[in-house]
């Protein structure tokens, strides 16, 4: 490997690195990467890598170095690499059919460049749909406990995680909480507590007045905030809810999205019928920024039912939703999801996550509980099993760090819950092997046995 210090060297100087405290970096250099082929990672001084989290944040479901993906971006750029959103282009067009087959219900796509912006649009047609249809009325968004939906201003109105939010606001009005689904950490002590905690967003609804009330944006599997998989009957009794009072379900599937659950979208796990989904890390797997609001006929209609209205549109512009590259990516990508099967891989190796997960949680009693779908996985740690108390969040980052000791890398929640930053978290690609998984969770057992004895 060629001599890299002057990288390093330039890095260290010029480059802000997302989430990170860079006094650390007055003592030790910040970690380049360099290559990636499959699962696997190259930083600066020539180590290996194997990468259980996607590229840090969920984002590369068929792995690295996919030559056909950077052949069909190269072949596009090539013939036409940009032109604004107003317009159409082939990609766009192709890739918006593409998706549409997958997601029966939703007929339109509207194309951007990043997950915040896709839920930012959807905020904003909602707030326009108040004024068009509702005289101004059921202008709020309910959002969820332990839920993310971006880093803007406007999606972190919406955030369920405080210290993501904290020292940002102040935020606008009209955004209302509503309480997690996590059983483990159940608030109603009830039989059916899926069920309970749905009813727990009627309560809300009618609190703030049905009549002011537009849209709910939920994940379908909570990530950031502990992997929280929604407990049997939530998403039916929400769905209800929603009908009931006429509002929108915006379904946010940045991270569920294309495959990671083992269906196109989580939501499909679930057999729910959204108004809006959003999309964005895994629909090019990182190859090329892109990101899609993808909506029903009947949202799509409210736009344009009275063309005598010069401010009646949607009146939005995303500049890099004009690019090619995304959509050309996006459409190989989807290509090698169906070709290579890994659709039905995700969801045996998943099963493979939970088993190995579950096999450490008889070992090591730091293991409050396990849970996830597909290759999207959680291990929440605890100080007590039977207090539940939360392990400390110091060494549940010490778990982690003694992954990337081992050359494993992997994530946990972090900087997101006051005391409950103490989530394990897997999210490998979607072309994961046995080994890999089995490496992954080895890594995990050691660490445990190290950091907690």
């Amino acid at each position: 490997m060629n001599d890299l210090s002057p990288v390093i060297a330039a890095d260290k100087a010029h480059v802000w690195h997302h989430l990170s405290q860079h006094k650390q970096y007055e003592q030790i250099d910040p970690r380049v990467f360099v290559e990636g082929k499959g699962m696997r990672l190259w930083d600066a001084t020539g180590r290996e890598f194997l990468d259980g989290v996607s590229g840090g944040v969920w984002t590369v479901n068929v792995g690295y170095g996919r030559e056909t993906i950077a052949d069909a971006i190269r072949d596009q750029l090539v013939k036409l690499n940009y032109y604004a959103g107003a317009a159409g282009t082939v990609p766009g067009a192709k890739f918006a059919q593409r998706l549409i087959e997958k997601m029966p219900g939703l007929t339109r796509v509207y194309y951007s460049n990043s997950g915040s912006e896709a839920n930012e649009k959807v905020y904003k047609m909602v707030r326009q749909i108040a004024h068009r249809h509702h005289g101004g009325n059921k202008w709020k968004i309910l959002y969820r406990d332990r839920d993310y939906h971006g880093t803007t201003i406007g999606t972190l109105a919406t955030s369920g995680q405080d210290q993501r939010a904290l020292q940002y606001g102040p935020y606008p009005d009209g955004f209302v909480r509503v309480p997690h689904c996590l059983e483990y950490r159940k608030q109603w002590d009830v039989e059916n507590y899926g069920e309970r905690a749905a009813d727990a967003i009627e309560e809300v609804i009618l609190r703030e007045g049905p009549d002011t009330v537009g849209a709910i944006v939920l994940e379908p599997v909570t990530a950031g905030g502990g992997v929280i998989t929604p407990p049997e009957g939530y998403w039916q009794r929400v769905q209800e809810i929603c009908k009931k009072y006429n509002i929108l379900l915006h379904i946010d599937e940045v991270v569920c999205g294309v495959g990671r659950t083992g269906t196109w979208f989580g939501y499909q796990q679930y057999g729910i019928q959204p108004d809006f989904v959003t999309m964005a890390k895994g629909v090019a797997s990182g190859y090329a920024a892109i990101s899609c609001t993808v909506t029903t006929e009947r949202v799509f209609e409210m736009f344009k039912d009275d063309a005598s209205d010069p401010m009646g549109f949607f009146r939005d512009i995303s500049t890099f939703g004009g690019c090619t590259s995304g959509p050309a990516a996006a459409l190989e990508n989807m290509r090698i999801i169906e070709d290579e099967g890994l659709l039905d891989n995700t969801t045996r190796m998943g099963e493979r996550v939970l088993a190995n997960l579950n096999a450490l949680m008889d070992k090591h009693r730091v293991i409050g509980d396990v849970r996830g779908k597909g290759l999207f996985c959680g291990a929440e740690l605890v100080a007590d099993r039977a207090t539940k108390e939360p392990a400390d969040e110091k060494m549940v980052q010490a778990v982690v760090a003694d992954c990337l000791a081992q050359g494993v890398i992997i994530g946990a929640t972090n900087r997101s819950i006051p005391g409950h930053n103490n989530t394990l978290c897997l999210s490998p690609a979607l072309i994961s092997t046995a080994d890999d998984i089995d490496a992954l969770t080895t890594a995990i057992d050691g660490a445990l046995t190290r950091v907690f004895g």
